[in-house]
């Protein structure tokens, strides 16, 4: 070959060899940079076992006085909003039905509704009016009178709401 084209294939081959090389060192820079450590790593202290039990123990004290000033909290929020219960209502008795159904006995001023309670329902059984309601209760003798018969037994819930439906 003439020199012009050894010249030639020279200078092709020089690009590829330099960059070779230029890699090359590179990579063993970053590894010789990478095997000598620049500090003394420091060693963590290792916490005592009182200590972590301390962070615990406060930990759920912090939680727990949380939670307790939330119920709080929710209870003043209540009473503030007018949720409490209402004089002029008042659940008197209820009597479970079925898994899903019962019958509730409430008070509403001075009549008492007996409700029937499902899933997603609830329908007015039957109204007791303030007579009616005033002359039972005055036609049973209460437990604490002097005058009540020992031998008289009061009607059961259950008796009074079937024979309420007519069974």
């Amino acid at each position: 070959m003439n020199i012009i084209a050894r010249n030639r294939v020279a200078q092709r081959l020089r690009r590829p060899l330099a960059s070779l090389a230029l890699i090359g060192g590179a990579s063993r820079m970053l590894y010789a940079a990478s095997a000598t450590p620049f500090a003394v790593p420091v060693q963590p202290a290792v916490p005592s076992a009182a200590g972590g039990l301390l962070r615990v123990t406060v930990a759920l004290l912090v939680v727990l006085a949380a939670v307790l000033a939330a119920a709080w909290l929710a209870r003043r929020m209540r009473a503030i909003g007018g949720g409490g219960s209402s004089p002029s209502l008042e659940l008197l008795a209820q009597l479970p039905l079925g898994t899903r159904e019962r019958a509730v006995l409430v008070r509403v001023g001075d009549r008492r509704l007996l409700l029937g309670v499902a899933a997603g329902n609830i329908r007015t059984l039957h109204v007791l009016e303030p007579q009616a309601s005033a002359a039972n209760a005055a036609s049973l003798p209460q437990a604490g009178e002097a005058g009540a018969d020992p031998g008289a037994v009061r009607p059961s819930f259950k008796s009074l709401l079937l024979k309420s439906l007519g069974k």
